[in-house]
């Protein structure tokens, strides 16, 4: 892969202007670029880091001019001090980004368990781990990080919820319902439709996971199974507006007499809202779905 990073690349990435970085690199010497034979400026993997670690130092009060005096290992001292307090969620995001790019599980496991410890679990995942899992897929399509790196993060994670979902005390609802999840066909992303299990569980409701991939008709013979109260799912990949609307017409009519639950980020790439069939809700928030739970 490669580690090379322009300066729109640590902008994107540190959440660092750009013209903030140069100021930086101009007048205290925190960034030393290379050059390419061309004669333009990229930086390293270890700058990255670098940038990641002062803008956490500044982002919690502490001067440029101050942090500009540090040596390398004691700006990542001062980071960690700042990170192993756990006052804020947000922090934990850039961290989770460092565990990421150096493929560091021992960091990813610390981090997620102290963050745990701190915030709880349904925080951690709502307000640490999925908008992490955001940036991350916005680095990919930056192409910062290879797929690598993006399975062996998003593996951790979905690792971390199942052993959420097994640590669940199961007390039964007062007034259960009966949920069935799954994926579309061709859909693999799960970990979104993974912490709706867990959620689910957690209120005390009955859930059966599917999973990946599962055609109509395979849902068809569940539901005569279970005969669940309620099917949730979530649409990732990239379709076009008139394919998601038959889609969503076809299980709505096989469904007519269950409440659909759907949600995921192919919907905010419409121009305009969706109309839907009656049985069919459209969630933006973890937070509309705990409600409805």
């Amino acid at each position: 892969m490669n580690t090379h990073y322009t300066i729109k690349d640590l902008e994107r990435l540190s959440g660092v202007k750009a013209h903030t970085l140069r100021v930086w690199e101009q007048r205290y010497g925190i960034l030393q670029p290379e050059r390419t034979d061309t004669n333009i400026r990229f930086y390293s993997s270890d700058d990255l880091k670098n940038i990641l670690n002062i803008s956490l130092l500044n982002n919690n009060g502490i001067k440029i001019s101050k942090i500009a005096k540090l040596s390398s290992s004691e700006i990542l001292n001062e980071a960690q001090i700042i990170l192993n307090t756990y006052s804020k969620e947000s922090d934990q995001i850039d961290n989770l980004v460092l565990s990421m790019i150096e493929m560091n599980e021992v960091k990813f496991e610390k981090i997620i368990s102290n963050c745990v410890i701190h915030f709880g679990f349904e925080n951690t995942m709502e307000k640490v781990v999925f908008p992490f899992l955001r940036q991350v897929g916005n680095m990919w399509q930056m192409g910062l990080i290879n797929t690598i790196q993006e399975h062996f993060i998003t593996h951790l994670i979905r690792q971390k919820i199942i052993v959420g979902i097994d640590g669940l005390f199961h007390e039964i609802s007062p007034n259960p319902k009966t949920f069935l999840l799954y994926l579309p066909n061709k859909e693999l992303h799960e970990l979104g439709l993974l912490y709706c299990n867990f959620l689910i569980k957690a209120k005390g409701h009955k859930c059966y996971y599917l999973g990946q991939s599962v055609p109509i008709e395979d849902l068809e013979k569940a539901n005569e199974l279970v005969s669940p109260d309620v099917i949730v799912t979530s649409f990732t990949n990239p379709m076009d507006e008139n394919t998601v609307t038959d889609y969503l017409k076809t299980i709505a009519k096989t469904f007519k007499n269950k409440s659909i639950l759907i949600s995921g980020r192919v919907f905010s790439f419409f121009s305009h809202k969706l109309e839907l069939p009656k049985n069919v809700c459209l969630l933006h928030s973890y937070d509309e779905f705990k409600n409805l739970l």
